[in-house]
């Protein structure tokens, strides 16, 4: 158990009406006012205080502490989607790229989610299965990075999700040749309209063959939570997966942690 002692409660937004004040993880406003257009000097000046309270005790187990903080983003409502993540990849000429994608799946052997293999991401993937994940839930002065290799998952996997998909999300998934360059929004709005003639709504719509779900397995899982003075938390857990037989459900207990604190 890892044991991170945090300082005074306090209530997180003063501004907030009463009714608010003393609730955990409300939005803080910036310290600095802006004015009605941002200059240079007025962008350097932007910054908010964060709150006093620590991360309290976290588990040996990274994912016990994540599925907790993903439940705590989840109830937050200044967070519109607690599953949105922040994917970079690197393809085989070194060049980087980010971008936002869903989670859909947390177990003891990593973070899922789904996508076209012939996309930018798919193509550096397959090349580089090096990735980076990052959760920022600013509202709740939180974050947690993942670095860690990308694996795609078994083909049942991947048809079991797609077939839990809304039909028009389906349908969108073959009018979609993700990252290709598009003449017009009205070729897209073409390529809908056929796929969705093709199958209409209530049948049922095959996965398509170059769609599927990728299993970031971590290498290091970081917690970061906001603190007073800019003294922020930052504990990290860090395991080998290189090593790991990744064709294999992985379990966190089977493979040992280790945890450190970092300077903010």
């Amino acid at each position: 158990m890892v044991t991170i002692l945090p300082l005074t409660e306090r209530a997180i937004d003063q501004s907030l009406p009463d009714s608010g004040r003393g609730a955990k993880f409300l939005k803080v406003t910036l310290d600095t006012p802006m004015g009605s257009e941002l200059n240079r000097s007025e962008i350097a000046a932007m910054r908010r205080s964060y709150s006093e309270t620590g991360m309290g005790a976290l588990s040996d187990n990274p994912f016990e502490v994540f599925n907790r903080w993903l439940k705590e983003a989840h109830e937050n409502i200044m967070i519109v989607e607690a599953n949105a993540m922040i994917l970079t990849t690197v393809d085989h000429e070194g060049v980087l790229s980010t971008r936002t994608v869903l989670l859909k799946d947390v177990s003891e052997g990593g973070f899922t989610f789904f996508t076209h293999y012939s996309s930018r991401k798919g193509r550096a993937i397959h090349s580089q299965p090096n990735v980076a994940l990052l959760f920022p839930w600013y509202a709740m002065e939180r974050q947690v990075s993942i670095t860690g290799l990308a694996q795609k998952v078994s083909r049942s996997e991947s048809e079991k999700y797609f077939a839990s998909r809304p039909w028009s999300h389906q349908i969108g998934a073959w009018a979609s040749r993700q990252s290709a360059t598009l003449s017009s929004r009205e070729e897209l709005e073409d390529r809908w309209k056929s796929a969705a003639e093709k199958w209409p709504e209530g049948s049922t719509v095959p996965t398509p063959s170059e769609w599927g779900g990728y299993l970031v397995l971590p290498e290091t899982i970081e917690f970061w939570q906001g603190r007073y003075s800019r003294l922020h938390d930052r504990v990290q857990y860090r395991r080998d997966v290189q090593n790991m037989d990744t064709g294999m459900e992985v379990s966190a207990n089977e493979n040992e942690w280790e945890i450190t604190r970092h300077y903010p």
